[in-house]
């Protein structure tokens, strides 16, 4: 207890001595910033400003804020670029990495490349962070991909992360499928930064994605359901296929590509195809546009059912069963109505086989067709029905007077037909035609009369023999002067 008491007793009169400095300490803290102790000074790796002092052909000389100027050697000078040596000036401010505090000679060493490369490393880690794409130059190329600069740095493309554009070009060497892209623009995005071991690897296909995002984000802006915009096919999958437009690629479901029934997109377009396309839905949280080549076509659909009508009496196939009904194709263009069960009986039933069965023909009566959902609705119970009597006499009356219409046309037109037939066969008379045979013409076309009783058949007088006179009679016409 009394070692206790005498420790807080010690504990407590130390603590004056703390609080308090002394003369002797005043002074020294003052000495220490007249000699510039107190100053900012640099320490080895750091990076800072300076500015210029002096420039000459062996060094440069640099005020960074210590007691006399950094040194950069003519060895680093003789790396830099005669334009990058020309830009610097005297009383210019540049960045500096203190390579050492003090050299063999004692003096403060400082490099301006390496300064420029800790800059550029700290922008390399920024765009990882942030994921922007970055806009350069290809400056080189190994068997594995590319060299592309950031700043002074220089970063590597593998072949797995160069867009596919690229990589269409054929070749077996590095320099056949490389060469030809050196000093090509470039946009990448960073996907490693490692300092130590100076390792910066970027990606061409991640800058592409994100070029493409930002303009689906404008797109997504400007674009409206019902517009209709041309785009290109950049893609085909079993769900339907992508098409580029503006920037950014939107979704044409399978089911929006035709009207006709397809199983892969493959059937009707093909990757770099130009196609018009209508905005059908935007979706705005998951960046997704909908679109559709078949809305711009016409439905054969529509032209087909445009013959039916609601009420209408029709032949039909039972195609297939089911537990709601039967499906029945009409005709030969290939479309199908549904009976529905309770269409099929007055009688109360479990399935239609009870009443029909597939590939029979049945007559039918068209109850609904919907346009907007591509479905007819058919009945069997319905075809005697006595609430359609008046149409079907109106239906019958129609198609009598389409009949009589379309007979009445065709005798027209074969009337037409046999009257420049009949023109044709006479054969006109010609003025030089020979008198013998005109003469043995019309001998042909007179017929041979028949003597009746009384009358002597005379023949036909010798042509050799002198002409007999014929005597003159009192009734005898006189022959005209």
């Amino acid at each position: 207890m009394a070692e206790k008491d005498a420790l807080v007793g010690q504990m407590e009169n130390e603590e004056p001595n703390q609080e308090t400095t002394s003369p002797e300490a005043q002074n020294m803290q003052s000495l220490l910033e007249q000699e510039g102790l107190g100053l900012d000074l640099p320490r080895k790796g750091e990076t800072r400003k300076g500015i210029i002092a002096s420039i000459t052909d062996n060094e440069i000389l640099v005020s960074v804020g210590a007691k006399s100027e950094g040194v950069i050697y003519a060895k680093e000078l003789e790396r830099m670029g005669e334009e990058e040596r020309a830009s610097l000036k005297v009383g210019q401010e540049i960045p500096v990495y203190i390579v050492t505090t003090e050299d063999k000679n004692g003096n403060l060493m400082l490099s301006y490349t390496r300064a420029q490369e800790a800059i550029d490393w700290d922008l390399a880690e920024k765009l990882k962070e942030t994921q922007e794409a970055y806009e350069s130059k290809i400056v080189g190329y190994n068997k594995g991909g590319l060299i592309v600069s950031i700043g002074k740095l220089r970063g590597f493309v593998p072949a797995s992360l160069v867009s596919m554009r690229r990589l269409n070009t054929a070749g077996e060497t590095p320099e056949e499928r490389w060469g030809n892209m050196v000093n090509e623009p470039i946009k990448v995005c960073v996907i490693e930064v490692d300092r130590e071991r100076r390792r910066l690897i970027l990606s061409e296909k991640a800058a592409i994605q994100e070029t493409r995002e930002s303009l689906k984000d404008q797109l997504l802006d400007e674009l409206k359901v019902g517009d209709v915009r041309t785009g290109r096919v950049t893609s085909l999958a079993n769900f339907g296929a992508f098409v580029n437009i503006e920037g950014a690629d939107g979704l044409v479901h399978l089911s929006e590509i035709s009207w006709e029934r397809i199983e892969h997109p493959k059937e009707v377009l093909k990757i770099g195809q130009e196609v018009q396309v209508k905005v059908i839905s935007i979706d705005q949280d998951k960046k997704r546009i909908g679109l559709s080549i078949r809305q711009l076509q016409d439905d054969p659909w529509i032209k087909r059912v445009e013959q039916l009508r609601e009420g209408q009496l029709i032949e039909g196939t039972i195609t297939h069963l089911t537990k709601f009904g039967a499906f029945a194709s009409l005709g030969e263009d290939d479309l199908e109505g549904l009976i529905h069960i309770s269409e099929l009986s007055d009688k109360r039933i479990e399935h239609p086989k009870e009443v029909v069965s597939e590939g029979e023909i049945r007559t039918l009566r068209i109850i609904k067709i919907d346009q907007e959902r591509r479905r007819i609705g058919l009945s069997l119970r319905k075809v005697d029905s006595a609430a359609y009597a008046d149409l079907d006499w109106k239906l019958l009356g129609d198609e009598i007077e389409e009949v009589q219409g379309i007979i009445a046309t065709e005798e027209n037109e074969a009337t037409e037909t046999e009257a420049p037939t009949e023109e044709a066969q006479e054969i006109p008379e010609t003025e030089n035609a020979p008198e013998s045979d005109s003469a043995t013409e019309d001998e042909a076309a007179e017929p041979e009369t028949i003597p009746e009783e009384g009358e002597v058949n005379t023949p036909p007088p010798d042509e050799d023999a002198p002409p007999e006179e014929v005597p003159e009679t009192e009734d005898a016409e006189e022959e005209p002067s």
